[in-house]
């Protein structure tokens, strides 16, 4: 649904000129928390293989089912990109990410973005402390505002899986392995940003926090 609805919206963008194109960041952030509320209770709500590699970097993911959520993540991608495909045709870029700037700068804004993702996801996801019930609306704002800013700039991806399947539908990788590492490195960072800020409840104030 993720690569859908979000790649579906900028494929619109790009082929309808009477579709406002300003809609697709909202989108984004609304399809993720839809999924989130959806099937969170279910499968923890991994979309995104940066975000199970983040969690299994700071032990608060089992190492054996990485592989394949992995798996499910990129193939899941794959199957929205060929349903556009069939629905579209191919005279599109199949809602890829694409630099607009410099290659240097286009990494480093999509370590933010993923480094900004992943901590919010780490807050409401691991601390009891948060406000668990918010969380869809609190990942899927992160990922709207990311878009909105780093959007024109690099696509927003944030994601592996939504950069590959696209690459892969429309045969342009030349930029991929940006949207491969950044995403990854950023998230990890993020997730481990979270843990050294965050303080042992036990030794804290309750539920207020501790600092």
């Amino acid at each position: 649904m993720m690569i859908f609805f979000g790649c579906g919206s900028m494929i619109l963008a790009e082929t309808n000129p009477g579709y406002d194109g300003g809609f697709v960041p909202v989108i984004w952030g609304g399809v993720v928390s839809i999924m989130i509320y959806a099937v969170g209770h279910i499968s923890g709500a991994h979309f995104n293989p940066a975000v199970t590699i983040a969690f299994w970097a700071i032990k608060k993911f089992p190492a054996n089912k990485v592989l394949g959520h992995l798996i499910s993540q990129f193939s899941g991608a794959l199957l929205a990109s060929l349903t556009h495909a069939l629905v579209f045709g191919s005279a599109h870029q199949f809602g890829m990410s694409l630099p607009a700037i410099e290659v240097t700068s286009v990494f480093f804004l999509e370590f933010v973005a993923s480094f900004l993702l992943m901590f919010v996801i780490t807050s409401v996801a691991t601390d009891s402390r948060a406000a668990g019930e918010l969380a869809g609306i609190a990942i899927g704002s992160t990922v709207a505002l990311n878009a909105f800013v780093v959007g024109p700039l690099t696509g927003a991806s944030m994601n592996p899986a939504r950069s590959l399947a696209p690459a892969v539908l429309s045969g342009q990788m030349s930029h991929l392995w940006i949207y491969l590492i950044a995403p990854i490195l950023g998230a990890a960072v993020g997730a481990i940003a979270y843990n050294w800020i965050k303080c042992d409840v036990d030794g804290g104030n309750g539920t207020s926090g501790c600092c």
